[in-house]
Order: structure tokens, then sequence, then C-alpha cells
């Protein structure tokens, strides 16, 4: 007989009784807001990470535990009676009914367009249509906000805790939205190249911390060069990294089958099985392309 399946009641049910003082789990009881960010944001990682690796067997479980932190917070503002997971759904399906004017018309489910595929919708006219309303909701949300904080900006909902490359390309392409930006790619470069110079100006001056801060300005407008190529720094990053960890690893084994260990090796012998880890992923990669041509 197969098991039940559990449904999302179950997993509303489970987390209240998680959540209940005297018959609860003491390590869910005692979490609060803000205990709960950093496993929200490290869930987060995780599913991009399953789907970098296409492990998608793991994804069930990692979407799982990404829910379990919307189900969270849920529960804390049931609590204080300020909404449940219900509101949060009904806000989501709202929210996305009324950017998507060209499939339902008057912001309903009902009002879905029929035999409209979306190839017959302009792609471009969508993204514009899109960012417009979005700014239309930050505008209403300053408006709300405006006894708290008169002096509303483009930049107000961009949040803090994003990792540091992509608040960068959040708040400069907020920027560029309103006219501060550059005419196309070359100027980002001659920018690259100006922080750059003054990177190593800090250095011959011997002042390490003003470095540091010129380094912060290199790597913004690195952003920023993404940002103008339509590539997503955090993901052209992650991809180095993949890069970087494989070619390594390809160091220590060649290391290691010499019977060499790392600290003695000297660079120009890391340096030699690097290059050779570079030939191998390039020979690799013009292997498969030729094999994927007809």
């Amino acid at each position: 007989m197969n098991e039940r399946q559990y449904g999302l009641d179950d997993l509303l049910t489970l987390m209240a009784v998680l959540r209940d003082p005297d018959q609860g789990c003491p390590w869910d009881v005692k979490q609060d807001w803000d205990t709960i960010v950093p496993h929200t944001l490290e869930e987060a990682y995780e599913v991009a990470d399953a789907i970098e690796r296409r492990a998608y067997d793991e994804l069930p479980g990692e979407l799982g535990d990404l829910l379990f932190q919307v189900v969270y917070y849920s529960q804390f503002a049931a609590e204080e009676r300020r909404f449940d997971f219900h509101d949060v759904v009904h806000t989501l399906t709202a929210k996305m009914l009324h950017r998507h004017p060209h499939v339902f018309p008057d912001g309903t489910l009902a009002s879905r367009r029929q035999g409209v595929s979306a190839t017959q919708v302009e792609t471009r006219q969508v993204h514009s249509r899109w960012e417009a309303l979005k700014a239309e909701e930050r505008d209403a949300r300053a408006a709300r906000a405006v006894h708290d904080s008169p002096a509303a900006s483009v930049l107000d909902d961009v949040p803090r805790t994003l990792p540091a490359l992509s608040r960068a390309a959040k708040l400069s392409k907020r920027a560029a939205r309103v006219g501060f930006d550059w005419p196309d790619s070359r100027g980002v470069i001659a920018k690259l190249r100006e922080e750059l110079d003054e990177v190593e100006a800090a250095l011959a001056e011997g002042d390490q911390e003003h470095a540091a801060e010129e380094v912060g300005d290199l790597l913004f407008a690195t952003v920023n060069l993404a940002r103008t190529l339509g590539a997503d720094p955090e993901r052209c990053l992650r991809a180095t990294n993949g890069k970087f960890e494989r070619r390594f690893r390809h160091v220590e084994a060649a290391l290691a089958a010499e019977d060499t260990p790392l600290a003695e090796a000297g660079l120009a012998r890391m340096e030699h099985h690097w290059q050779a880890a570079k030939r191998q992923e390039s020979t690799s990669t013009t292997s498969t392309e030729g094999e994927s041509r007809p």
C-alpha cells in the first residue's frame, strides 16, 4: 500500500505543533524572525547549487527546505496576528495577476486569454510592462511610507541582506533606469582601468586601507560590466569558482600521483599542472562540441 501523500495543510499543522509552547520542539519554539534569516539564505543557495549541479533528484528536498522557511515566517506572523500563510499565497497570486495583463487581461484567473501562445507575445513589450508595474508598486509603497521616510529613493527596496555582488547589480541597475549609466560597455571598461590604477597607486603609497577601498570600487565596476553584458555577476563568479575548484583539484591529484606534498611542490610545478588542467578542459570542450555537430 502506498504511503499517504502529505499536503500543504499537513505542513502548516506540523509547523503549528513544532511551535507549540507546551508540546512543540524546544529549538523551534525559541526561534524568531531574525534567527531564521540565515537559514533562509542558506536554503536558497542550496537550491541554486542543486540546480547548477543538475541534481534534480535532490531538488524536491531542497525546495521543501526553502518552502519551510516561508511557512516559518508565516507562523511567526500568525502568532502575532499580523497575517498567515494564506495571506502570503493571496498576496503573491494577486501580484502576479497584476503583473501579467498580457495573460490575464482583467487581473483575474478567470480572464486568462485563450488561444494566445507565449510566442505571440512580444518579449520586449512584456518585460517593459513588467518593469513599469514593479515601478508603480514601488511608488505605491514609497507613498505609504512617506511619513517615515519623506525622501524616497529609487534604491529604497533593494534588500541590504543580498549577497554583495547581487546587491551591487541591483543598485546599479536601478540607477541605470533613470539615466545614471555609461553609454556602452567601453565606458565601463575604462572605469575598470581607472579603478585598477587607483588600487596600484594606493599600494605604491603603502596605504592598505585605501587599497582595500579601491578594490571595492573595482569590484563594483566589474559588476557594472557584467550588467552591461546582460550577465548575472553572482552566476559568473559561481561559474569561475567551480572552474577554479576543478583545476585546483586536478593540481592536487597530479601532485599526489607524483607523491609530492602540496607545500613542497612550489609555484612553478603547480602552475605546470594548472595549465595541464586548462588544456584538458579545452580539449574536452572541443571534443564535446564536435560530437554535438550533425
